[in-house]
């Protein structure tokens, strides 16, 4: 393996939004550096699966299941 061509691998702490902190290994700052999160990822949506929601624009799931809502998978 060449040498120099991998970044420093070293030791962070990461805070979390709620102030309780861990130790984890990262290529981001330098030794000892703290990352502050700003989203949360135990709380954030986007992680958590949080409400999702379907916008029907223009009436096209109705469409689609008008045109299709009677087929069916199984094997008869």
């Amino acid at each position: 393996m060449k040498s120099g061509t991998h970044p420093d691998y070293h030791f962070i702490t990461v805070q979390m939004t709620d102030g309780t902190t861990y130790q984890t290994r990262s290529t981001w700052g330098k030794e000892g550096d703290t990352l502050q999160l700003e989203i949360d990822p135990t709380a954030h949506p986007a992680w958590t699966g949080g409400r999702g929601q379907m916008l029907d624009t223009g009436g096209q799931v109705a469409r689609f299941n008008k045109r299709f809502g009677g087929l069916s998978l199984s094997k008869k």
